[in-house]
């Protein structure tokens, strides 16, 4: 399958994948089990967007990007131009409204608090449950670390990806223009 790949300026099934990362870390200190969130789609999505795996505060909130200063929900809203959400019902109903599909390309894993760079002994998402279920063209890789999980099993699966800087508080680099120009490539152009 071919693939396109494009770095812009500078309930879930139990996954038959096997584990992936680096072996053995799960039993040195600070280290937790975690589960990841089922995926957020219907089959009017247009798009993916995959997250590395849900924080802390976004496991403690049951929800995608749960911390206060992820710039994701106010990058998404500002885009739709609609009110920043609240609840997660509100967020929710905010992607489904608009065609967009959200997952984690990690469903479990040992890690370290919110670290990405942290994850070991993970599973993969069976993504395909999306691709199967939904209209997808696009799929956007929300920071390195979600991209470099996805280009391990997933890189020909035949959709266009883009890895786009991570909307993370921790991320300096974040740019909101990257991801409106992402977004207009498969929405249209807004003002």
């Amino acid at each position: 399958m071919s693939r396109s790949v494009i770095h812009p300026a500078d309930g879930a099934k139990k996954s038959s994948r096997p584990l992936r990362g680096k072996k053995g870390k799960a039993a040195s200190a600070g280290y937790t089990h975690a589960e990841g969130f089922a995926p957020v789609f219907d089959q009017s999505s247009r798009v993916l967007i995959l997250g590395s795996f849900p924080s802390v505060k976004s496991r403690l909130t049951d929800f995608y990007y749960g911390h206060p200063q992820n710039r994701f929900w106010k990058m998404l809203s500002t885009y739709f131009l609609q009110p920043m959400p609240v609840t997660n019902e509100e967020k929710r109903n905010l992607v489904l409204a608009h065609g967009v599909a959200l997952w984690d390309v990690v469903m479990s894993c040992d890690v370290i608090g919110s670290k990405d760079d942290s994850i070991v002994n993970y599973t993969p998402a069976p993504l395909e449950e999306v691709f199967e279920g939904a209209r997808i063209e696009r799929i956007l890789l929300n920071g390195r670390r979600a991209a470099a999980v996805f280009e391990e099993g997933y890189k020909d699966c035949g959709i266009p990806y883009l890895v786009m800087p991570s909307t993370s508080p921790a991320n300096p680099r974040y740019r909101y223009e990257a991801w409106k120009e992402a977004l207009d490539g498969i929405f249209g152009i807004r003002a």
